[in-house]
């Protein structure tokens, strides 16, 4: 039997720019962690859990909470509880979470059709987008009726306007629609806004809302709604194996971050990003977003640049990209952020040169390789970066 090659130890998220997943405990947390408690939370019985839960669902607005392990199961079960009987449809933006990468979850597990919305201007849905893609329940048996509207917020680092999210939501009560909200990194709404999360939750029958992204818990997202609605929803969590015994430990290094000053990380975040988006702009290469938060898209396609030169100039920065896609977080540092500017600015005026046309989606979880350099030498000590 052949054992598996470990991956490299991993040290430090300061120069990792790949997603703001990558941050590492605090010794806060793990000391926390050590203290946590034991209790078997499927059964109810974990008191940091329980408290995590009922803490997070009070920020919201809600009156119950749930731990799910990931934003994945978070939404799926949010999805699927508001749903009954199928045909049904699910609303939402194309470059959705939910939609793109969620394993087509939910058209395993809820059976639903999924209608995808370009935003008309580029960026959000708007009231107007839904309506034209709005499925009426009006006894046409060819259609799946539109029951449930998912949105993100933040969406490719751009933050739901709140006025707009008030106009979808009085029309969705006209016409009996669930709102559900993919809330990964609705704490860097929060921070960027000031909208506070209580005000978020009036609007959305439902949030997903994130402990790991821009946070820095390790793992875990609590899922927040009415009691009723809850409970269902850990039928499904059930269901679909994921409840935890002693998460206890989780709840604990995840409540150090949600009672610290998380709007500051947030904000050096935001003005990291911020920071790229501008020098990007002044040297002329394109972005496909706003960068109103922590993350810089940068339009590959527009500028031809191949996203597999770009990781290799990162790497030759000691800095961790990958694609388009640069996700910043509260341990990057300033010195990551200069050394990006670098390989970025690298990889555009190697575009010009060497124009990269771009044969299918952009594929944002993975580059082509990195076995080779730019000029096809070989790099041995490194393996891959395909995800």
């Amino acid at each position: 039997m052949v054992e598996a090659e470990l991956p490299p130890q991993y040290t430090t998220a300061s120069n990792d720019l790949r997603s703001d997943t990558f941050t590492t405990p605090t010794k806060e947390m793990i000391a926390a962690a050590m203290n946590a408690s034991i209790g078997d939370a499927v059964y109810g019985e974990d008191v940091d859990t329980v408290k995590l839960e009922q803490h997070v669902a009070k920020l919201a607005g809600k009156e119950a909470g749930i731990f799910c392990v990931s934003g994945t199961l978070s939404n799926q079960i949010a999805l699927r509880t508001h749903l009954y009987q199928p045909p049904y449809s699910i609303l939402c933006d194309y470059r959705a979470h939910v939609y793109t990468h969620e394993a087509a979850g939910l058209a395993i597990l809820s059976q639903a059709m999924v209608v995808p919305v370009i935003p008309s201007n580029g960026d959000y849905m708007t009231l107007e987008d839904i309506k034209s893609h709005y499925i009426p329940d009006d006894g046409d048996i060819h259609g799946a009726p539109t029951k449930v509207i998912s949105l993100e917020n933040t969406l490719h680092g751009i933050v739901y306007p709140l006025e707009e999210l008030v106009r979808i939501k009085a029309w969705s009560m006209e016409n009996g629609l669930k709102l559900h909200c993919d809330g990964a990194r609705i704490w860097n709404a929060a921070a960027e806004t000031g909208v506070p999360l209580k005000q978020f939750g009036e609007i959305f029958d439902s949030i997903s809302i994130c402990l790991s992204k821009s946070m820095g818990a390790p793992m875990g997202s609590i899922l927040v709604g009415n009691t009723k609605f809850i409970k269902k929803c850990n039928h499904f969590r059930k269901q679909q194996g994921g409840g935890v015994r002693q998460s206890g430990m989780m709840a604990r290094m995840a409540l150090c971050n949600v009672d610290d000053d998380w709007k500051s990380k947030l904000l050096y975040s935001h003005k990291l990003a911020h920071s790229l988006a501008d020098f990007c702009e002044k040297n002329g290469i394109p972005l496909e977003s706003p960068a109103d938060t922590n993350f810089v898209f940068i339009d590959l396609r527009k500028a031809r640049m191949d996203p597999d030169v770009l990781v290799k100039k990162g790497l030759k920065y000691n800095v961790k990209l990958m694609g388009g896609r640069v996700s910043f977080h509260y341990q990057v540092t300033e010195q990551t952020l200069e050394k990006v500017k670098l390989a970025i600015l690298e990889t555009f005026e190697y575009a010009k040169q060497h124009p990269f046309d771009q044969n299918g989606p952009t594929q944002i979880y993975r580059s082509e390789s990195t076995e080779i350099d730019i000029e096809g030498n070989a790099i041995k000590e490194i393996k891959t970066y395909k995800y």
